[in-house]
């Protein structure tokens, strides 16, 4: 039994050594998806996902290190994480909201214009 839990603590060591260095390259890829991401909605995603991933790296030395302050940075930066992509997505909504309401006032002005030149 007692072998068992040594093969256990090894692999689990193995994990916590090799999960860091695996979620720094998701982090990396999600950096490549916010940069070139198709929509801003993606974007905005993939920074929340890299914020998430640190958080989870953070964790993860704070169990291999044994420091428990490493949990109290985790958590601020889950808070700073969040008002920051709260704030993203209330900019982003607002230029939508914008863009929206100027395509709606091209389109009005358009349609008026159609009626003055048939008339």
């Amino acid at each position: 039994m007692n072998s068992g839990n040594i093969v256990l603590e090894s692999a689990f060591d193995i994990a916590m050594t090799i999960l860091p260095f695996l979620l720094a390259v998701m982090v990396f890829v999600c950096l490549i998806r916010a940069i070139k991401g198709p929509r801003v909605a993606d974007r905005i995603v993939a920074i929340n996902m890299m914020g998430t991933m640190t958080m989870v790296i953070i964790a993860i030395l704070s169990v291999k290190m044994n420091e428990g302050y490493l949990v109290d940075i985790c958590i601020i930066y889950a808070m700073i994480s969040f008002l920051a992509v709260t704030l993203l997505t209330k900019v982003y909504m607002g230029v939508y909201a914008e863009r929206q309401k100027k395509k709606e006032t091209e389109k009005k002005e358009e349609g008026q214009h159609d009626r003055t030149t048939v008339d």
